[in-house]
């Protein structure tokens, strides 16, 4: 039996061993095993609406580094790319740009149509058998949800398998046209194992202790709905209280929280083993209240704070290597149940 085993069992089920959370080896096999073989969230479209524009993006940065680059082409079809030369490795766009007819390298300049295809490489007279396939530019599997990118180096099923009934319960907003607001994005650097993040993220439980001020806004159902390979969790506001009235997590490791009048993307993912990054991309429609979105705002820093607070505490523990696994409870924790029983699958 592994030593990750957890009881598919909820009423006897215990965590995940801390091992998990220390060893190197294991955080090496999440990588190729979990993140390489899922959809990342990469990012919205706006600024590849048209065709002739191109937008750098990177397969989160510190785990899987792969330069990426959406092209959007004159026979309006949008392609994710690699943003790597086939000649010498060169990165070939490093901003967003519009209104262009191919892609040029600044090293060598060898030169890309908007598909991907090699049109031109100056100085290689005499060179046999080119150009080939493998001068173009691979194109990285990609798909599109409510005008949001995402992409995967080696997708273990399409991105409705893992978004699942998020697009099914979402249909209802016009997610499409909520505007990104970039200077309202946010990053943070956890101090953490990214699995404790989503974990933490993954339950309630904790809300009334660690979220004081979130508690007061929310009725008292605040409750876990369980439809692999997502899970959602849903709460009623009190009175006209600026609160997200559902959160949804798809694996492994992007939140959709959505708010009254828009949405909340955020990615958390693992820097290195011992640290982890959230992404948050705030998106509202164009006639939100301005009131309400700083209150909005305001009220996701204070809760992501507090959450950041209890990882990095948890985090220490684990370290210091007395504590090694606990119960879970059948009321609450059926969503850590279930993401690290993925866990344990997907590394063995």
């Amino acid at each position: 039996m592994s030593g990750y085993f957890v009881d598919p069992d909820i009423s006897v089920a215990s965590t995940i061993d801390t091992a998990f959370y220390r060893d190197e080896t294991t955080f090496a096999l999440a990588r190729e095993r979990i993140f390489a073989r899922s959809w990342q969230w990469i990012g919205d479209l706006e600024d590849v609406a048209g065709a002739g524009s191109l937008s750098p993006r990177e397969l989160l940065p510190g785990l899987l580094d792969e330069p990426l680059l959406l092209s959007h082409d004159g026979a309006g079809t949008l392609r994710c790319l690699s943003n790597v030369c086939t000649h010498r490795g060169n990165i070939l766009v490093r901003v967003p740009c519009t209104q262009v007819e191919q892609i040029r390298c600044g090293y060598h300049s060898r030169r890309f149509d908007l598909s991907g295809r090699m049109t031109f490489m100056p100085e290689f007279a005499g060179a046999k058998n080119f150009p080939s396939g493998s001068d173009s530019l691979p194109q990285i599997p990609f798909a599109a949800w409510a005008n949001h990118a995402f992409a995967a180096l080696d997708p273990a099923a399409p991105l409705e398998a893992f978004l699942g009934d998020i697009m099914t319960r979402l249909a209802m907003l016009p997610v499409e046209r909520f505007l990104p607001d970039p200077a309202q994005s946010r990053d943070y650097v956890i101090n953490a194992h990214w699995a404790l993040y989503v974990e933490n993220y993954l339950e309630g439980y904790h809300i009334p202790i660690i979220h004081p001020t979130l508690n007061a806004s929310i009725a008292a159902d605040y409750g876990t709905e369980l439809e692999p390979p997502v899970i959602f969790y849903r709460a009623t506001p009190k009175n006209d209280a600026a609160v997200a009235g559902l959160w949804a997590w798809a694996w492994p490791c992007l939140g959709v929280n959505v708010y009254a009048d828009g949405i909340l993307m955020e990615r958390m993912w693992p820097i290195d083993a011992n640290r982890t990054r959230l992404d948050y991309l705030f998106l509202f429609s164009e006639d939100a209240d301005e009131a309400d979105i700083e209150r909005q705002i305001a009220a996701s820093v204070v809760t992501t704070v507090e959450d950041l607070a209890i990882c990095e505490a948890v985090q220490r523990n684990l370290d210091a290597g007395v504590y090694q696994t606990g119960r879970l409870s059948p009321k609450h924790e059926a969503g850590v149940a279930w993401f690290q029983r993925q866990i344990e699958r997907a590394i063995g």
